[in-house]
């Protein structure tokens, strides 16, 4: 079986790039190898030349607060580009495999959402991936997509890794505490598509959308003292003790794109349909607390 992965260099691509590998050939290609999103003739041309069975897209424009700058560029990549994917992929009769995002969703409220709920992006990042999405289920081609939340991994920056760095050098940090989320690995992510591709395979009456993100939640200000408490635990030089860690409203820090206050994600559909564990997202912290160190 031939797989053709792109954005492999990204936090998700760099997992899967492992993950896959029982499942088949994998043909990793970045924007610079034909694989660019936003250049739909190269992109269908690279598609056909290869013939893959599975298409694993995991490239995206993911720079939100630029993405309301950039319409044209955000909409190329997040929409234009899927859309290119799932037109060739329903005509090869190959599997393409997506990953979309809580910021489809407005954030209210306080309960978890499933894949019926009502979508209201409250950003042009969030409106594009809807629009993916929307252009993958309309295409016919045999699909999953995944919808995920505040991914994160050892490699590369993320916000355990900052909040360690701002705490060795500062006395006190403010955090947001009224953003709602699953601090979810890339490792997780990866892990759980190779498992569930493979399901598909044999089955493709499991095609459609998923929510995929650890168990659990927490707010931003929660995982910032989750993972100073571990870091000097662990005996990491820190300056911030736990109390100094001060909670503050997301309008302390004003951005160009709105955030969802509220980006739970009900995940029963996915551990369901394939019979899958979700760990609590404390779990993965702790792995890349554990690799940091």
């Amino acid at each position: 079986m031939k797989i053709l992965l792109l954005g492999p260099n990204g936090q998700v691509g760099w997992e899967l790039q492992r993950s896959l590998q029982p499942l088949g050939e994998v043909l990793a290609l970045d924007r610079h190898e034909g694989a660019d999103l936003s250049q739909p003739a190269a992109l269908a041309a690279t598609v056909r030349a290869l013939a893959p069975d599975v298409i694993v897209n995991a490239a995206a424009y993911t720079a939100v607060d630029r993405a309301e700058g950039e319409v044209e560029m955000a909409r190329a990549v997040n929409a234009a580009g899927p859309a290119v994917l799932a037109r060739e992929a329903a005509a090869l009769g190959a599997w393409l495999v997506h990953y979309s995002t809580d910021y489809v969703f407005d954030g209210s409220g306080d309960e978890p959402r499933d894949e019926q709920a009502s979508t209201g992006p409250l950003s042009v990042y969030g409106q594009t991936k809807l629009e993916g999405e929307q252009a993958m289920a309309a295409s016919g081609c045999k699909h999953l997509i995944f919808r995920t939340s505040w991914i994160y991994a050892t490699r590369g920056g993320n916000f355990a890794k900052t909040m360690l760095r701002l705490a060795s050098e500062r006395d006190e940090l403010k955090v947001v505490c009224d953003q709602v989320g699953a601090p979810t690995s890339a490792e997780l992510v990866a892990d759980v598509t190779a498992h569930a591709l493979r399901r598909a395979l044999g089955n493709p009456a499991v095609a459609g959308l998923y929510h995929l993100c650890a168990a659990g939640h927490t707010t931003w200000f929660d995982y910032a003292r989750h993972v100073i408490e571990r870091g000097r635990a662990a005996g990491l030089p820190l300056r911030v003790q736990p109390q100094s860690i001060v909670p503050v409203p997301s309008s302390a820090y004003p951005t160009a794109a709105r955030r969802p206050l509220n980006s739970r994600l009900r995940c029963d559909k996915l551990r369901q349909c394939f019979d899958l564990h979700l760990p609590p997202w404390q779990t993965g912290v702790e792995r890349m607390l554990a690799e940091i160190r």
